[in-house]
């Protein structure tokens, strides 16, 4: 069932509910306030009944008469009696009243009462004149009460049965125009593909906050995400394409030169030097892209070691010792705490050594080999670990991209590179629960502070 129909129906039955309760509370009300009022003139006339039975005046029980004949409104097959009370339980039988037992026994315990058989009532109350007590009995059929009774519910029927057709009508507009908005919405995302995703849903007429411009907005927002990743991922192909490309190209070219006729020594020893550069720098590029990818399953993966940050230090530093003779990296180990425990953290050790290495191999190249500062810091929650060069610098218009694959600012074409070390360490230290903070200046240098939050276990 469509969520429009959905509201129409649930609308139709909640109002359908609501007026059935309002009908018949209103019912019971209107026939209890009839009855109240008709008792009440069923007593008024006890009263006078039972004044004329204890006048012993003529004149003054012909008055009483005359105000009941004159005075009051004429009832529908009025009747009175008058029955003497003998005792506690026993009276004068009448044998033209043929009510219940019950009543008789609630009048002689209470004082007064009335039964209501068929539209007939019949209203009793004893009366005490000088020691001699009186059941006055008065009946009457409310004709007027039932009749208007008859006539309420009538109009409560009919006016019942008109409001659930004005639900019906007010439900399908509320439905309309609740759900118009959300139907727009779905026609425009039915029409946005990898194509054409700069499309946008239009926003609704409505005050921010609103359901239906929340969902608007939250689509918006996923589009952007998503555009931004389709164009990181066609960015990242077409530089991965280029640059596997180059390479296989240069050794190929080289292959088929150095066939075309004999070589001499020399010359077969320069085309296997050319091609075993090219090979080395495929095989590098095909390593990082594939560390690259080993990270970037879900941005999480099981960690297996628990490892001290400063043996890992010191191994980067003995790694990038080999890799880069007479660097000046200084690794201040001055303010880590005694307590070996502040310094451990649960780590995939051969991924994070390549991570932290990369981030000082990078300060070492792009500062020519001037001073790279290590510090590490521990507390009890928090492990940081800054690493600062006096190098080129980041300009801020390139700081936004730097964890793209295989972006590279302008003054970095100038050294030798791929651009995929930096988003490697940054998916590697995500995937330990560090953050990466980098602050940079051009010409000046540039500080990056890697921070691991310790989760108390």
């Amino acid at each position: 069932m469509q969520i429009k129909r959905k509201i129409t129906v649930n609308y139709i039955t909640l109002s359908g509910i609501s007026t059935l309760l309002l009908c018949v509370v209103v019912f019971f009300l209107f026939k209890y306030n009839n009855e109240y009022y008709f008792v009440k003139r069923l007593m008024d006339r006890a009263k006078i009944v039972s004044s004329i039975h204890y006048q012993k005046d003529p004149e003054k029980a012909d008055y009483y008469r005359k105000l009941k004949a004159n005075g009051l409104e004429e009832l529908i097959e009025e009747t009175d009696y008058v029955l003497r009370v003998n005792g506690p339980s026993s009276f004068e039988y009448n044998t033209n009243l043929h009510l219940p037992p019950e009543f008789y026994t609630e009048i002689l315990k209470n004082g007064s009462g009335y039964v209501q058989e068929y539209g007939y009532y019949h209203y009793a109350q004893i009366f005490d004149e000088q020691g001699v007590k009186y059941m006055v009995i008065v009946g009457a059929r409310d004709r007027r009460g039932n009749a208007s009774t008859v006539l309420i519910t009538r109009i409560l029927i009919f006016g019942g049965l008109g409001f659930i057709l004005l639900a019906y009508i007010f439900g399908r507009f509320l439905a309309r125009r609740v759900i118009n908005p959300v139907a727009k919405i779905t026609n425009e995302v039915k029409r946005i593909s990898a194509s054409n995703l700069h499309n946008r849903v239009p926003m609704p007429d409505a005050d921010e906050g609103d359901e239906i411009f929340d969902l608007a907005k939250t689509f918006n927002g996923m589009l952007d995400r998503l555009e931004t990743s389709f164009e990181i991922q066609a960015n990242f192909i077409n530089n991965a394409s280029h640059e596997l490309k180059t390479p296989i190209t240069t050794i190929i070219a080289e292959s088929e030169i150095a066939l075309l006729k004999e070589r001499t020594t020399d010359e077969y020893e320069q085309v296997l030097l050319n091609i075993h550069q090219q090979a080395s720098r495929l095989g590098n590029l095909t390593e990082s892209l594939l560390k690259l990818t080993q990270t970037g399953y879900d941005g999480k993966k099981q960690v297996q070691d628990v490892a001290r940050m400063d043996d890992m230090l010191l191994d980067v530093k003995a790694g990038l010792d080999r890799l880069h003779p007479g660097n000046r990296i200084t690794i201040n180990l001055g303010n880590i705490p005694e307590d070996e425990t502040l310094l451990t953290l649960p780590c995939n050790r051969p991924l994070l050594e390549l991570a932290i290495g990369n981030i000082i191999s990078n300060g070492v190249k792009y500062s020519d080999n001037e001073e790279v500062f290590v510090n590490l810091t521990a507390v009890k929650d928090q492990l940081k670990i800054t690493i600062t060069d006096i190098g080129i610098g980041i300009p801020p218009e390139d700081i936004p991209f730097l964890y793209e694959p295989f972006f590279r600012g302008k003054e970095a074409t100038k050294y030798n590179g791929y651009g995929l070390g930096l988003p490697l360490a940054m998916k590697i230290i995500k995937m330990h629960r560090g953050e990466l903070i980098i602050q940079s200046e051009p010409g000046k240098g540039t500080v990056v502070s890697i921070v691991f939050v310790k989760v108390a276990k």
